[in-house]
């Protein structure tokens, strides 16, 4: 598995983006709408962040392993 060197600022960014989901899933989410908005901001922030047009990043591996990475605090909130 290749590792790629993300910037701390894009992994953050992609924790809040799952938080985000998380909290937008529960049922009958408080403060729905702004959650939508927060999600579309990350969303954008994620996908035109500068890194992606660096060789590293502009494999599609790169975003599904940065998915993976970031993800494994879901197991932490759904316990």
């Amino acid at each position: 598995m290749d590792a790629y060197p993300y910037p701390e600022g894009l992994i953050e960014v992609q924790r809040q983006w799952h938080a985000t989901y998380r909290a937008l899933a529960a049922p009958r989410p408080p403060h729905a709408a702004e959650l939508r908005r927060l999600l579309l901001l990350l969303s954008v922030r994620i996908h035109w962040h500068p890194w992606w047009s660096t060789p590293a990043g502009r494999s599609p591996a790169a975003r599904v392993e940065l998915r993976r990475l970031t993800a494994g605090d879901r197991e932490a909130g759904a316990a």
